[in-house]
């Protein structure tokens, strides 16, 4: 599925939203080291996710260069649950909702025909994404549960901050008749 249009704030610049291809993974891997504090992943990792889990990933294009990025993959054990792994938007596409819209675009998917829950992870003191990730909620008319999930210390060897698991839904899947 691709998406284009105008910008939200420039009547002459185009955004676009895709499905992302092997050949776009030097891009998403540039676009996360312009995000800090987001963990970058090797550009192999991010080959894969462009590639091997391109379902479930989007890539959004502002005038043909990469802006944002939504990692994902459905769990293997959870055919309704999609976990977002990571989400990257460049500072210039910021402030329009476009990690909500990238991820909204994983979920019109056939891939995700069945989902009914997100599941991500976020650390406490990011509110951006504890925001947006509410937001998103509210979009789809779902409720949000956070439980404490990755300790820094058990699970995360003091590296990095503690991971909450927010928990999305339920709500409608695209491929659900409601009856």
């Amino acid at each position: 599925m691709s998406r284009t249009e105008p910008h939200p704030d420039k009547t002459t610049s185009t955004l676009s939203i895709v499905q992302p291809r092997a050949t776009d993974a030097a891009a998403v891997h540039a676009l996360i080291a312009r995000c800090p504090p987001l963990d970058r992943n090797s550009l192999y990792c991010n080959l894969l996710q462009c590639s091997d889990f391109a379902e479930s990933c989007a890539l959004a294009r502002l005038d043909g260069r990469v802006a944002g990025f939504v990692s994902g993959y459905l769990p293997p054990r959870k055919p309704n649950v999609l976990f977002i792994w990571q989400v990257a938007v460049d500072s210039a596409a910021r402030g329009h909702g476009l990690a909500r819209r990238l991820i909204q675009d994983i979920l019109d998917r056939d891939a995700c025909a069945d989902v009914e829950w997100i599941h991500t992870t976020v650390t406490p003191g990011n509110e951006a994404s504890r925001a947006m990730f509410t937001r998103l909620a509210e979009e789809l008319g779902a409720g949000v549960e956070v439980r404490p999930h990755f300790d820094r210390h058990v699970h995360l060897a003091g590296q990095a901050d503690s991971e909450e698991l927010f928990l999305i839904g339920p709500f409608v899947a695209r491929g659900s008749t409601g009856g």
